[in-house]
């Protein structure tokens, strides 16, 4: 088998090989184009809070956040984040997707809190890490590695325990079983073990707290919108069993994943397929939308 480029097989990489893979991941797209000017453009309807700033080198990314503009105390929280991992490009073109067509069908109703891009320099380099190698979303917890990830622990820390739901928006891609579980293994000194790629849609629910009634409900609705991965020969997505169509579970907090950092009853992490030949871009955006409205929807009718 092919061994990753970088490091010494069985041996976890010390900073001179992160500094070799850092200095490989090139610049392709622009947080400031793609990102913060579509935020600017929600200011109008939106209110907008910076809620941290990355700093690499000579690069400067501010963390932004989509707020509300009726947030009032009584109502209950919804979080929505996208692109804690930076390749996952429904999940940051979803997230601000919803909050442009959808979000102000539910003002009053509840409080609204949008982080679409939680890791921008990875967004740029079309990257699952953070320029320290370090996975944002095995990082949430308690003096996390990754600034990515201290951050919105920080932006939800006086909200956290109000929060009524929170998806967390992201994609499984061919590149996953390509680059980015090989670099993972490489970087651990681990050997990679091939686990294969589900062709479509999938959530992961909470195995500590599940709400299976919630996750069908998000399912019915994508499925209008793209189809769902089925399960393996094992079973299996992912290496998970499927407890329901289109549905594994993961210990969410124990794992330090973005989806288990509030107290939140629904939460649920999407995966969207991007590279099946039967999705296009436009409705992987659309079935993330779909996902979240759903969400939404079936959190406040079962509140």
């Amino acid at each position: 088998m092919k061994t990753y480029p970088i490091g010494t097989p069985g041996t976890p990489w010390g900073e001179a090989e992160r500094a070799e893979w850092r200095a490989l991941q090139r610049r392709q797209r622009s947080y400031e184009a793609d990102v913060l000017i579509v935020i600017e453009r929600l200011r109008s309807r939106f209110d907008v809070q910076k809620y941290g700033e990355l700093n690499y080198g000579d690069e400067r990314y501010p963390l932004m956040a989509i707020r509300s503009r009726d947030w009032r105390d009584e109502l209950p929280v919804v979080l929505v984040t996208g692109g804690v991992h930076g390749y996952e490009t429904s999940g940051v073109h979803g997230a601000l997707q919803f909050v442009e067509q959808h979000a102000a069908d539910y003002a009053g109703r509840v409080n609204l809190l949008v982080s679409p891009c939680v890791s921008p320099w990875a967004f740029e380099r079309i990257h699952r890490w953070n320029a320290n190698a370090v996975d944002p979303n095995r990082s949430f917890r308690q003096n996390s590695p990754a600034e990515e990830s201290a951050a919105l622990l920080q932006l939800m820390a006086p909200v956290r325990e109000r929060v009524l739901l929170h998806i967390d928006l992201h994609e499984t891609t061919d590149t996953d079983e390509t680059e980015f579980r090989p670099a993972l293994a490489a970087r651990d000194g681990q050997p990679f073990e091939p686990c294969g790629i589900p062709d479509g849609f999938y959530l992961v629910d909470d195995s500590e707290s599940p709400q299976p009634g919630f996750q069908q409900a998000v399912i019915e609705a994508v499925e209008k919108v793209t189809h769902i991965a089925p399960a393996d020969d094992n079973g299996e997505i992912i290496g998970s069993p499927v407890v329901a169509k289109g549905v594994i579970q993961y210990p969410l907090t124990e794992l330090g994943l973005c989806a288990g950092i509030t107290s939140a009853r629904y939460k649920t992490t999407t995966e969207v397929y991007p590279d099946s030949p039967n999705a296009t871009p436009e409705q992987c955006n659309a079935a993330q939308v779909a996902a979240v409205c759903a969400a939404m929807d079936y959190a406040l009718a079962h509140r």
